[in-house]
């Protein structure tokens, strides 16, 4: 199937882009919203993260599905036939467990990825289709956190929704509340959620996975401004910004900031802005919330889905939750 773009998606999320930018640089503290992170440079340097050795959260979530995704993927049927849609799935390397384990139980199986990156998608699309056959994949090229459009499963089949990798943890305490409230709006009885959120643990490994060895993470964090020069005509000297990694134990959160080296004036003229910055001024470009046990289900009631089961690790550092529309 060839990737969906939906009426006028592209230009809402190009003006979304330069809304955002605007608006955060304008801010006092400055700030980006995370998901400004993934054009296409961002997309393969995040996955370069997922494979560093300090960045435990990729392999630790992959080690559960891994040992539980025929058990994921049995609940979540209870006795139907399952579509599969996955929000921000980006290159689907995890999902491929969980789809594996969908063709093995009922063979043929409809998969909907959805982002805002059109290039992360058509390249998980060419790749799940070559290595299983028998899904049949739908992308769709959507911002989901401004609602979802999604077509109603054939009769007889139940949606289960992806939403692993952590990224919930991205949004604000409200924020989040939200978006887990529009996908359960999307839903219908018998549909399902699976949530993955990274827990609580030592600041020292906290640390060490956003602001890695090899500075994989700081590049990431600095094409954002490389990504604004190129859109917007900016003309921001990546090389005057350093990045910088907090742990925020009262917030419980993960906190990554842009810190200007030095007094310096930045012209966007496509966006008409003049930003200056003073020594040390920081742009604030991502929250980690990471949870307590047992939180990701409040979450999910909150929200209006029925907990049905969770999965840890062995060491209890990362959870995937079910939970179920009733």
């Amino acid at each position: 199937m060839a990737i969906t773009v939906l009426p006028i998606a592209e230009a809402r999320i190009s003006e979304r882009v330069a809304t955002a930018v605007r608006n955060g640089l304008a801010s006092s503290p400055k700030r980006l919203p995370p998901w400004l992170f993934y054009d296409e440079a961002g997309s393969r340097l995040f996955e370069q993260i997922t494979e560093i050795p300090e960045y435990y959260l990729t392999r630790t979530e992959r080690a559960i599905l891994s040992a539980d995704a025929g058990a994921m993927i049995a609940r979540a049927a209870a006795g139907e036939r399952l579509r599969i849609t996955e929000l921000g799935a980006g290159s689907a390397d995890k999902t491929r467990l969980l789809l594996a384990a969908a063709v093995r139980r009922q063979g043929p199986v409809i998969y909907e990825p959805v982002d805002v990156s059109a290039t992360a998608l058509a390249e998980a699309q060419v790749r799940l289709e070559r290595e299983l056959p028998d899904v049949m994949v739908a992308p769709q090229v959507m911002d989901y956190t401004e609602g979802l459009a999604l077509d109603r499963p054939a009769p007889g089949e139940r949606r289960l929704v992806l939403y692993i990798g952590s990224s919930i943890g991205n949004f604000e305490p409200e924020e989040s509340a939200q978006v887990l409230r529009g996908i359960r709006a999307a839903l219908s009885p018998g549909d399902s959620l699976l949530l993955g959120v990274d827990l609580v643990k030592s600041p020292d490994i906290l640390l060490a996975a956003y602001d890695d060895a090899e500075g994989v993470t700081a590049s990431f964090n600095g094409n954002l401004l490389v990504r604004i020069n190129r859109e917007f005509g900016a003309d921001f000297d990546t090389t005057a910004f350093a990045h910088r990694a907090v742990w925020n134990a009262s917030a419980s959160r993960m906190e990554i900031y842009l810190k200007s080296c030095k007094a310096q004036t930045v012209q966007i003229p496509a966006l008409d802005m003049t930003v200056e910055f003073g020594r040390c001024e920081c742009i604030h470009t991502e929250n980690s919330y990471k949870y307590q046990p047992g939180q990701a289900e409040s979450m999910l009631v909150d929200a209006g889905f029925m907990p049905n089961a969770t999965w840890n690790d062995r060491r209890g550092w990362f959870a995937v939750c079910l939970g179920r529309v009733e």
